[in-house]
């Protein structure tokens, strides 16, 4: 072992830029590896942290003609829940109302504001899910006004005093009581940390028609669900009056970790990944890995011309081979250890750095035991498997020609490096092509057209105090001379893959569409324009039922007309298929929708705010905000610029494609690397070729072209490789959108010129060095 650190030793001293660009480039490869397989556990591991997930189901609606839905209405759920002896416990939850509570704690005659997420479900949600309890109990819902807090947000609130029994104040008389705090669900979990709160027990309860719940069910047994048994079970069970007809349709049990992938379900508004982004994120991570050990090798054969005389030396004076090659790849295993130890500390900076914004998961090595060791493994083994070529291929040559001062160039060996460095190329153009493709379907979701005008436009939540207000609102901001409109909404438009589901009755059939609930003036300010009918007048708040105004995939599904009435509400215009939802989703029916006299919600969630061309639009929401402080100054309001909305709405889309980019930068400057590695070792062992051929009058750029030439070729066929395989790649993760931005060929062509372009770079600085090297010094050992 002592001599082995003593020629590793002697080695780093004799070759610095060699090892310093091996420990770097080995270090930074694990590095990445560890942060991208974190985010793969991540993703991977999606739901698997909540106890019994094997045996929990989302029970989705398939309709006859193939479309599903995540929404069930209640009365459906409670049939489901009796259908079989299997299902040991059933629960609902609303995805749409809950939303963030506000809500003050008095602490010693101090009233302390909070708002935070809640969600309602059925008191029976605790027995479908395991909650961790550490104070009160888990069936807490079932009593009156008391709530489910997690522990984190009790610590946030109390400190380390007991939450259990604290009220939460909301407007009015409204009091909620804390009965239960449990231990935080992973953040990789579709179960929110937030507070629990019991639906009334009566809500919807008879109501068939209204499709406003998710269903969850816990199964017993360890035997695979019996779908068919289910859906039969559940169709024995149906009114017989029932005015619904189910016998094309049927019930998808979706086990709970498959939500994290399931994305052609309406409705679905539960976390999102894909299994091809992380497949792409599972191959960069050891592509990444394998690059960096190529590189080690290409690096170890390249130091061949200066270390083949010291070590034929060691021959001569009884040295045996295999000594030798352990010797040399102990070094090697040494090196990619140290690069190891080195990569800890890298991924505690990136913990600390810009790029730990890019991924969802706490970059923390203690809370990945079984990755670091992992990579440890793969760290030795990088170690071994880089070291083994070089090891035995710098022993190969017979002594007695060494010390002459020449050694051969197997064309075995030769072929070996041409297809290395292939492989380097094909990844790092892959990569660039994919990334090129990533960062055009961002822009596309953001910039397309969306059907309406998103610029100069502000949005704001509001609460019941504003809605209360709403007139002087709406005054105070007009006051503002840049203020062309404002408007009110339910919903915020483009901010979730879908919205409020109803289904009604239209001409003696069930008809599906998303509702948005919007005041008169909403089309007007958001740019929306009516192809047939009319749009919204303020009298139409005055009528009894409400108005309608379709869009036209509603009105080709389903052959809407005008003035025809849906449940007593006349649809009074169409509009064009705007983008109310997300790209991910396809185009739905779906009603922009004036509440009537008769109609139970009259409230707005949402005010948005149009500012005049040419105005100054920082001051203008700022006028907002100080408006909405002046109304009420304890509500945190949260007041932004339009584009906000969407970028938020695609950022798991922004932080992957971001990730994928940076590490694809990662590889591909890692394979520059390796090229330059073996233009070191071709130019050394081609130095006495050159300065022959300078002295028989060759120039330096025929010199260059003669040395570049093979790279260039390798690089040619690399490019045509490497086009159907990053096509592949992309089409599969474009089918994650409905709508995708095209496959422009120009991509390609770019990414093949960015790395000619770098190689170019990287492969002609040491073979200018080679080229205008004086030929004596090349010569002088003949």
């Amino acid at each position: 072992m002592k001599q082995i650190v003593k020629n590793l030793t002697h080695a780093f001293r004799r070759f610095k830029m060699a090892n310093v660009l091996n420990i770097v480039g080995l270090s930074i490869s694990f590095a990445s590896f560890i942060v991208i397989m974190m985010q793969v556990s991540y993703d991977y591991n999606f739901d698997k942290g909540i106890k019994g997930y094997e045996h929990i189901y989302r029970v989705d609606i398939v309709h006859g003609g193939g479309q599903k839905q995540a929404v069930i209405s209640r009365p459906f759920a409670e049939l489901i829940f009796k259908s079989s002896p299997r299902i040991e416990a059933g629960a609902i939850s609303n995805p749409f109302f809950g939303g963030e509570l506000f809500f003050g704690i008095d602490k010693a005659g101090v009233i302390s504001y909070y708002k935070e997420k809640s969600i309602f479900v059925s008191p029976s949600f605790t027995n479908v899910f395991h909650f961790d309890i550490v104070e009160g109990e888990k069936d807490v819902l079932n009593e009156p006004d008391k709530v489910l807090v997690p522990k984190s947000m009790a610590e946030k609130l109390f400190g380390s005093e007991t939450a259990l029994d604290r009220q939460l104040k909301l407007s009015g008389k409204n009091i909620y009581t804390i009965g239960g705090v449990y231990r935080d669900f992973p953040r990789n979990s579709s179960l929110q940390n937030c507070i629990y709160i019991a639906m009334p027990e009566n809500e919807n309860v008879n109501n068939w028609g209204n499709w406003n719940y998710n269903v969850y069910i816990r199964l017993n047994g360890n035997n695979p669900v019996d779908t068919t048994l289910l859906n039969d079970n559940f169709r024995k069970n149906l009114p017989e009056d029932l005015n619904i007809d189910f016998s094309k349709g049927s019930l998808q049990f979706t086990q709970l970790p498959d939500l994290h992938y399931t994305t052609d379900v309406l409705y679905d508004n539960s976390p999102k990944s894909s299994r091809q982004t992380i497949a792409v994120l599972f191959a960069i991570a050891f592509v990444i890995v394998i690059i960096a050990a190529v590189n080690f090798m290409n690096f170890s054969v390249a130091q061949t011309p200066m270390r083949i005389k010291g070590i034929n030396t060691q021959k001569v004076l009884g040295a045996t081979d295999t000594g030798l090659r352990l010797s040399l790849l102990a070094e090697a295993i040494l090196i990619s250890v140290l690069a190891y130890l080195l990569s800890l500390a890298l991924v505690f900076l990136v913990s600390r750095s810009p790029v730990a914004d890019m991924v969802d998961m706490d970059i923390a090595l203690r809370s990945y035991p079984v990755l670091i060791g992992m990579t440890a493994a793969l760290a030795i083994l990088t170690g071994i498997l880089s070291g083994l070529y070089p090891a035995y291929y710098i022993t190969s040559f017979p002594p007695a020609v060494v010390l002459k001062g020449s050694f051969g160039l197997s064309p075995k060996g030769r072929k070996l490096r041409n297809m290395l460095i292939g492989f380097q190329f094909v990844i790092s153009l892959v990569l660039m092509m994919v990334a090129g493709f990533m960062y055009l379907q961002n822009r596309f979701m953001q910039d397309s057209p969306l059907g309406y005008d998103k610029d100069a436009l502000i949005v704001t939540d509001i609460n019941n105090n504003i809605n209360q207000s709403r007139d002087v609102f709406t005054e105070e901001l007009h006051s503002f001379s840049g203020i062309e409109g404002v408007a009110y909404a339910q919903f915020l438009l483009s901010s979730s893959e879908q919205y409020m589901g109803w289904g009604r009755e239209y001409r003696g059939k069930n008809i599906q569409y998303q509702c948005l609930p919007v005041d008169p003036d909403f089309l007007e300010v958001m740019g929306i324009d009516v192809v047939e009918g009319r749009g919204f007048r303020e009298s139409d708040k005055d009528t009894e039922n409400g108005v309608y105004v379709f869009n036209e995939k509603a009105r080709s599904d389903y052959d809407l007309e005008l003035n025809h009435r849906i449940d007593d509400a006349e649809i009074v215009g169409f509009i064009p298929d705007i983008k109310f939802a997300s790209f991910r989703t396809e185009m739905a029916p779906m009603a922009f929708y004036v509440w009537g006299t008769q109609n139970w919600g009259r409230s707005a969630n949402y005010a948005y705010v149009r500012v005049k061309a040419g105005s100054n639009l920082g001051a203008a929401l700022q006028h907002v905000k100080e408006v909405l402080d002046s109304i009420d100054p304890d509500y945190p309001f949260h007041v932004r610029f339009y584009d906000e909305v969407l970028n938020q709405l695609y950022e798991k889309e922004q932080k992957i494609s971001a990730l994928i980019t940076l590490f694809s930068l990662i590889a591909i400057i890692l394979s520059m690397v390796g090229v330059f590695g073996l233009v070191i070792f071709e130019s050394e062992y081609r130095r006495k070729e050159t300065g022959i051929r300078k002295v028989l009058g060759s120039s330096v750029g025929e010199i260059l072209a003669l040395l570049n030439k093979t790279y260039l070729i390798t690089l040619s066929v690399c490019f045509v490789i490497a086009i159907p395989i990053a096509s592949f790649a992309v089409i599969k993760w474009l089918e994650n959108f409905v709508f995708r931005t095209p496959i422009y060929w120009w991509v390609f062509v770019l990414a093949g010129l960015a790395v000619l372009l770098i190689t170019l770079v990287t492969i002609s600085w040491q073979s200018w060095r080679a080229a205008t090297a004086n030929p004596v010094d090349s010569l002088k050992t003949e």
